[in-house]
């Protein structure tokens, strides 16, 4: 009679032990907490002020000030000298400060170098002489759907080190991702989207293979629905950190326009012949469509033009004016069709860069 099989167990007595368990433990030493702070008043207590038959609380404001924290979220370390990789929304605040915790006991002051709100990725730079333990930067591009990954952050802002695991569930996503401070919108193409639990404050942590290598940057989840999150290829922030290394900032082309995208309702609401492209038009009063001394302005581009398409691209709201821009190089010249008093015609533009 045939014995059934059975597997050895290590001396201890203990079961081997899972690879996502290793790669755990390689991993998490790299993966920090953000802390965002700034000075704001004093508060010394309330007044309550009786309304329509209801109290308020009315804050006592001191004139002084007091370091305060005021948001936070995650981060990774991406090179032994302190280079640090987040999501842009985590350290969107110009004025703020920010502090970097390695352990709960362990902190560092952290520079912003660079803010890209197109991608959402932003570069910090720890200042300490340390050697830091960092992760290796995979390949986005070799991403299959399927595969095993492990998100890791600061989930809640309070749990430190939080660690979950899921697989690809999509690629190239198109979202439009709202700030949980100033809900401004952002739209985020190109996103990986993964089952693994991506919680608030684990936006700016890596989303890592099962090489233990950073394939991407947790950056937004999908309210309402359960187990759909979204990060940011990394081969994005390779090119992003590349640029800073090299010229110390982001740098963009710049076209130096205020415009709308057109579609069949702003088309049928003010009777224009197309429902397509960027409509050149600025946004309140006193201020200018077309940027002086632009690109735009020196190829002859005017308020009301309506750019048809870009380089040969047409612009639409799936494939917008800023999509196409981020695809060319600085001083690049390019053909734009235009429609201009119902008259179509075309224009060479040489893009300068975003100061």
């Amino acid at each position: 009679m045939d014995s059934e099989p059975f597997t050895t167990l290590p001396a201890e007595g203990r079961a081997p032990e899972s690879p996502i368990i290793e790669i755990v433990k390689k991993i998490t030493p790299a993966v920090i907490t953000i802390v965002v702070s700034k000075d704001l008043p004093k508060i010394e207590g309330f007044y309550l002020f009786p309304f329509e038959g209801q109290k308020f609380a009315i804050p006592k404001i001191n004139k002084g000030k007091e370091r305060t924290k005021i948001g936070g979220g995650s981060a990774f370390i991406a090179s032994e000298d302190g280079l640090v990789l987040t999501a842009c929304h985590v350290v969107g605040d110009p004025t703020a400060e920010y502090t970097v915790l390695l352990e709960p006991d362990e902190k560092y002051l952290a520079k912003v170098l660079a803010r890209d709100p197109v991608t959402d990725i932003a570069i910090l730079k720890i200042k300490t002489r340390a050697k830091l333990p960092y992760l290796e930067l995979g390949d986005s591009e070799q991403i299959e759907l399927g595969e095993t990954v492990i998100a890791v952050g600061n989930a809640f802002g309070e749990f430190h080190d939080t660690v979950s695991t899921g697989v690809i569930s999509g690629l190239s996503r198109l979202i439009t991702a709202y700030s949980g401070l100033t809900q401004q919108a952002t739209r985020l193409r190109g996103l990986i989207q993964t089952d693994a639990a991506i919680n608030p404050g684990n936006s700016g942590g890596p989303l890592v293979n099962m090489e233990g290598k950073a394939i991407g940057i947790n950056t937004a989840v999908a309210m309402g629905a359960q187990n759909i999150g979204f990060a940011i290829p990394i081969n994005y922030a390779k090119k992003v950190l590349e640029e800073v290394k090299k010229y110390g900032k982001i740098r963009r082309p710049f076209l130096g326009i205020r415009y709308i995208i057109l579609n069949d309702e702003i088309a049928k609401k003010n009777k224009l012949s197309v429902n397509y492209g960027a409509l050149i038009v600025r946004e309140t009063l006193g201020e200018s469509a077309v940027l002086r001394g632009s690109a735009a302005e020196k190829a002859g581009l005017q308020e009301y033009d309506i750019i048809l398409e870009f380089r040969g691209e047409k612009i639409t709201e799936e494939n917008s004016l800023s999509d196409i821009l981020q695809k060319i190089k600085i001083g690049e010249v390019v053909m734009v069709k235009i429609q201009r008093e119902g008259k179509i015609m075309e224009l060479k533009v040489k893009l300068g860069e975003r100061k």
